[in-house]
């Protein structure tokens, strides 16, 4: 479906999209005529435009409020993500992206990250950080895709965010006092499993007077010495990997460590060695809720050590927090739904010695109130009785929406009566008709 929304109207960059000779240091990323099944391809150009790479950024995160991605793309116009919602940006001599395009902004991005180019060419796809002063920083991944070159940038907030302003739970202030063991934030990409993770600690270098160290691929939040003093390494032009920086951290003194990311078993097994020896270790996963980030950690070991793995994490863990991102009723952005885990004698146990009828982390949370715990379920009907989440969408992002549904039975009734309704298209703003720039939606 296409819609139009008030953005801005196709626009010509600030000096125009020159037209130049190739840059001499793109030549190894320029893509290779391919054919067969990836279809007939495009005639290498004369000349190859020169896109001012830094000014199309700049205009595109002005284009709309909340954005959160950057998407350039063979075949499509510049695209960003605004509320959960791609948005195509068709400027003027950019309404369609080639592959010579993206290279070269690729290019331009990698500029100086001669290792970028190099995992690039070996892997396929690289990450790396990229600024523009007084416009903003970006996590960027460059990855090759169907013989062509795409680039993603996430839009990194240039100030980090309070637990004011994220709307966290209370009880994730609790981080702060913490002496040693392992809190760990989970949720697919882009539900602000970083942002959460750089106001705790923000919060705690305000705090106290502690070394804390973080490694990153790439840098995300910038921290600076405030009470604590913090150092920041980066995958690749720090050190070479998680594992090695982590077996690294634990001979630097840190009180705090932050691991971006729990990619293998390595880093784990170090993390649970950093955990058990006296440090917090504080990490995200890519897994949806507490009870799949245990069976995921467990099982990324060999089944005979997955007991003992088992032992270890329910002594070490201190906190699983899980984040959902939904989009508001109104159409004004998005909401976080929370999920909390707290190591509790009950919780250690069902780590320990696994799930089981009757006995399962989520009957914990469920029970579990008064020590802080929470789970989505219960939060998402919070936001759909409070108006700000229609009673559809939370469905589509409960764990069980069979139950949920039970649950809300009264809310139900009470909308059938309601000339109101329950559906959020009645509530949702117009498209304005003034517009230039088309959307698609998927």
């Amino acid at each position: 479906m296409v819609t139009r929304l008030q953005v801005p109207a196709q626009e010509t960059l600030p000096g125009g999209i020159g037209v130049a000779a190739p840059p001499a240091n793109s030549g190894d990323l320029l893509p290779a005529n391919v054919a067969g099944s990836r279809g007939a391809a495009e005639p290498p150009p004369t000349t190859q435009r020169t896109i001012h790479t830094s000014q199309l950024i700049t205009i595109m995160l002005k284009a709309q409020k909340h954005v959160s991605d950057l998407i350039f793309s063979p075949g499509r116009a510049p695209q960003i993500e605004s509320n959960g919602q791609l948005i195509q940006l068709k400027f003027k001599g950019l309404e369609k992206l080639t592959p010579y395009d993206t290279s070269y902004i690729a290019n331009e991005l990698m500029s100086g990250t001669e290792h970028c180019k190099r995992k690039l060419e070996v892997d396929g796809s690289a990450d790396l950080s990229y600024g523009i002063d007084g416009i903003g920083r970006f996590r960027v991944n460059v990855f090759r895709q169907r013989g062509s070159i795409a680039v993603v940038m996430r839009v990194i907030p240039d100030k980090i965010p309070s637990f004011a302003e994220l709307k966290l739970p209370k009880v994730l202030e609790e981080f702060v006092n913490l002496r040693n063991g392992i809190v760990l934030v989970t949720g697919p990409t882009g539900s602000g499993k970083s942002s959460t993770l750089a106001a705790v600690l923000d919060k705690m270098n305000e705090e106290k007077a502690y070394h804390i160290l973080t490694i990153e691929d790439p840098i995300e939040f910038l921290h600076r010495h405030k009470k604590a003093t913090i150092h920041q390494r980066e995958l690749h032009s720090d050190t070479p990997t998680f594992s090695l920086a982590l077996r690294a951290a634990l001979r630097q003194a840190p009180k705090v460590i932050l691991v971006g990311e729990m990619r293998d078993r390595e880093t784990i097994e170090i993390a649970l060695e950093a955990a058990e020896t006296g440090h917090l270790v504080m990490s995200t996963l890519h897994t949806i809720d507490a009870s799949k980030t245990v069976e995921r950690i467990v099982g990324t070991f060999p089944l005979s050590d997955q007991q003992s793995i088992r032992t270890r994490l329910s002594k070490a863990f201190r906190y699983v927090v899980s984040q959902r991102l939904l989009p508001k009723r109104d159409g004004s952005g998005r909401v976080a739904a929370i999920e909390v885990l707290k190591s509790t004698m009950r919780t250690r146990e069902y780590v320990e010695k696994g799930e089981s009828e009757g006995k399962s982390l989520l009957d914990a949370m469920r029970d579990g109130e008064n020590d802080g715990m929470q789970y989505f379920d219960s939060e998402i009907q919070k936001l759909i009785r409070a108006g700000v989440v229609d009673f559809e969408v939370g469905l589509t992002y409960s764990t069980n929406a069979g139950n949920l549904r039970l649950e809300l039975a009264d809310f139900l009734d009470g909308q059938k009566k309601s000339p109101m309704g329950l559906s959020s298209s009645a509530n949702a703003p117009q498209s304005a008709k003034e517009t230039e720039v088309e959307i698609e939606r998927y």
